[in-house]
């Protein structure tokens, strides 16, 4: 007996809601998972633009950040509400929000702030709700991120296991984030650095959204000279656990840079592929998904500095990776529910495991299933995404 969770989490890049549904069970000391369905919604162009207009470096004012929690709220209920249409029930949603801040000083993560305010969430499916799932690991002396580790660490132990190398997962996003799980299921997970992100800025000073399936950057040559002053960022030397975002890799970042659009975006692809491939050094297998696996250019970059690795989306192996991230929500909450830890403190850098989140109850009010004593040591993808 399990139940069926809707996920949902915008990324950095800020572009939309993922929505996925999955059923979650467990089987002795293994978690099933298994693909129910799984869409995007993007945000309304005006809603969009009033959210990066608070990122870093803008400033910003306690009534804009109120208006946004409400407005992206109502657009995850929305969100949530469109899934369990599409795809059917849910017994309850997680949410992991929109990251808006992530606040790191002297190499600690200090707090976070993720908008999308539950309650409309819970008011509109009638459902409840399990969010703020960072700031406890954070409150613990963890980083909050990346919480991919949670699902990685399960899914890809056996991986691992059978080859004797490191398996790693790789998430493109704005921010790229890796978990590299050793073969005895110990794992390590941080953020590399840009993922998406200062390719996306790039583009924007060209007039254009995004460099759409990497054509402008194949164009392009990589400027060496800028490339190793970019690879002289202090954030790739510091050891993990480690957490980055838009903060530091902002719009000022690019400034004083003269260069060819096409040659900045295959300069900055090739930056993505180098710090991302520091951080897979000795893997066997290299899990790909999020954005960035759709950039046939970065991914060719990739896999030119990853030789000696098979390089794979998670797609082939069950899951599909535009959904990934939402996947991941959607057991991340169920944890919670279960009363079972949601964070690896190896790859947060938290003290110890700890519960995340918080609960907004749904219109039946609250009950909760008893805490679950078996130890959770794996988990299995059941099938693939059932066609639309």
């Amino acid at each position: 007996m399990g139940e069926r969770v809707a996920g949902l989490i915008s990324g950095t890049s800020v572009d939309g809601i993922d929505v996925a549904l999955a059923g979650l069970r467990m089987d002795g000391e293994e978690i099933v998972l298994t693909p129910l369905g799984a869409l995007e919604v993007p945000y309304r162009a005006g809603l969009r633009a009033d959210l990066l207009a608070v990122l870093q470096p803008a400033r910003t004012t306690a009534e804009q950040l109120t208006k946004l929690d409400t407005r992206v709220g109502q657009a995850f209920a929305e969100a949530a509400q469109q899934g369990i249409e599409r795809f059917g029930p849910a017994d309850f949603i997680a949410s992991l929000g929109q990251t808006v801040f992530h606040w790191v000083e002297d190499g600690h993560a200090r707090g976070t702030l993720q908008l999308g305010q539950p309650a409309w969430i819970a008011e509109r499916t009638g459902r409840p709700v399990v969010a703020d799932l960072r700031a406890r690991d954070i409150a613990a002396g963890g980083h909050g991120a990346p919480l991919a580790s949670t699902l990685d660490r399960l899914w890809l132990r056996g991986l691992a296991e059978s080859a004797g190398r490191p398996a790693v997962a790789l998430n493109i996003g704005g921010i790229a984030n890796v978990t590299v799980v050793r073969p005895d299921g110990t794992a390590i997970a941080y953020d590399t650095g840009p993922g998406n992100a200062l390719l996306d800025l790039a583009a924007r000073r060209g007039g254009l959204r995004c460099d759409l399936d990497g054509r402008l950057a194949a164009q392009g040559k990589v400027d060496h000279r800028l490339l190793s002053r970019l690879l002289e960022e202090p954030y790739y030397a510091t050891a993990p656990p480690k957490s980055t975002g838009k903060e530091l890799f902002h719009a000022v970042y690019l400034d004083g840079i003269d260069l060819e659009l096409t040659d900045l975006l295959a300069t900055l692809t090739e930056l993505t592929a180098r710090t991302v491939a520091a951080a897979c050094e000795n893997a066997h297998t290299v899990v790909g998904s999020g954005g960035g696996v759709r950039n046939p250019a970065l991914m060719r970059a990739l896999a030119a500095n990853l030789p000696g690795a098979r390089l794979v989306t998670s797609d082939e192996l069950g899951l599909p990776s535009a959904a990934k991230e939402a996947y991941l929500t959607a057991l991340l909450g169920w944890l919670t529910w279960h009363g079972v830890p949601g964070n690896v403190p190896d790859a947060t850098g938290a003290r110890g495991p700890r519960l995340l989140g918080s609960i907004t109850p749904g219109r039946s009010g609250l009950s909760l299933p008893p805490p679950r004593t078996a130890t959770v040591t794996r988990l299995r993808v059941a099938g693939p995404m059932p066609e639309e």
